[in-house]
């Protein structure tokens, strides 16, 4: 079944999708890098890279889809202006994006469609026909008469054994003809686990940007350089460091008495209590964003295990950084050797991957699709 992606990132969700039979055949995305990646993943696809808002790239994104006889559509529009990790602004202009997506799928008539998104989506107001109505009302009076709807439409992956805990909107349309209702797939009661995750991986000191703190840490091992391409350690500030380094699992370190987040003049941070945040060895990770690669970003360290008491008998914590770019492609669901390209920066790597969805709760979907 050939199938279109728009909104498409680098192509994380359609990482499994041939293993089910769905061959992407045209994708759209905004961004240059964003496209060249994609373009260096699935070489055969037709990426057709530009803003989807442009009535002539809109017309190219169609006519190709029509040309290949596309069934199957998955669209993840922007969510920044509805994501918590976001703007949070229910008008921002690119929660309005949603509208080319159901336009394409008017003008296309797929079989079936995955519209992916946050759960704010779903109360989330737009503007049609003079009127303001909530994104679910929006879809379903344009697409009401000709497809189906699944009845649950909010799930979170760790219900799936996915290690992730990332609560989504998604809406599985079937179209009328067919007959069938697509749900989501039975859930599990496995929940897998960081500490199951990450069994075998080499601890690793993180890199330290002021050279009087460099030395701190032991060097990190040639075992632990060498289990892996992309385990590597990332570069901070010591004093977010430091902080981390005396911040037990599952923890935030605004609950450290002494070593707590400060400013670079000392003055202690404000802030939530999921940010310089220890994910749990007994959880599965907390939802991965686009700003993994920062500390006190919400829930991006490492579990940590008991290292070693400092001169005061305060006790320290191993890995006290944000997980590895081979740490986020294990969360993520994605293979150990997904094809990065060369060129592609630690940055973009890191966006990508927090805004991607893990591809293999999309597979699962797809396996329990009613196909005809």
């Amino acid at each position: 079944m050939n199938g279109l992606s728009l909104f498409a990132n680098v192509g994380i969700a359609e990482t499994y999708l041939k293993d089910v039979d769905i061959d992407i055949v045209v994708a759209n995305e905004l961004l240059k890098d964003r496209a060249k990646f994609y373009r260096h993943l699935y070489p055969s696809c037709n990426m057709i890279q530009g803003d989807i808002s442009d009535p002539q790239i809109y017309k190219e994104v169609i006519e190709c889809a029509t040309k290949e006889h596309v069934e199957f559509v998955i669209a993840t529009p922007p969510c920044q202006g509805m994501s918590i990790a976001g703007d949070m602004n229910p008008y921002d202009e690119r929660n309005s994006l949603v509208k080319y997506a159901i336009d394409a799928i008017v003008d296309i008539e797929p079989k079936y469609v995955i519209l992916e998104n946050v759960p704010q989506q779903l109360t989330t107001p737009i503007q049609y026909k003079n009127t303001e109505m909530l994104i679910p009302e929006y879809i379903k009076q344009r697409l009401g008469d000709k497809y189906i709807f699944n009845a649950e439409q909010i799930l979170n992956t760790m219900d799936y054994e996915i290690p992730q805990m990332r609560r989504r909107a998604i809406i599985l349309m079937v179209r009328s003809d067919i007959g069938f209702a697509w749900e989501f797939p039975t859930k599990s009661n496995n929940i897998y686990t960081l500490e199951r995750l990450f069994k075998g991986i080499p601890d690793l000191w993180p890199l330290i940007k002021e050279k009087e703190y460099q030395d701190f840490f032991p060097e990190n091992t040639k075992d632990a350089l060498a289990f892996h391409k992309w385990h590597r350690p990332t570069e901070h500030v010591w004093r977010n460091v430091e902080c981390m380094l005396y911040t037990p699992t599952g923890n935030t370190a605004f609950d450290n008495p002494v070593y707590y987040p400060k400013k670079a003049n000392g003055e202690k941070i404000k802030g939530y209590d999921t940010t310089y945040h220890r994910l749990f060895w007994n959880k599965p990770a907390a939802t991965i964003t686009r700003y993994n690669g920062i500390i006190g970003s919400q829930n991006n360290v490492h579990p940590g295990r008991e290292w070693k008491r400092d001169k005061n008998g305060d006790m320290m914590y191993t890995n006290p950084r944000v997980l590895t770019i081979y740490e986020l492609l294990l969360v993520m669901t994605l293979p150990e050797n997904w094809n990065i390209p060369d060129w592609a920066s630690n940055g973009l790597i890191r966006h990508v991957i927090g805004e991607g969805i893990p591809p293999l709760l999309i597979k699962k979907i797809i396996e329990v699709m009613p196909r005809r």
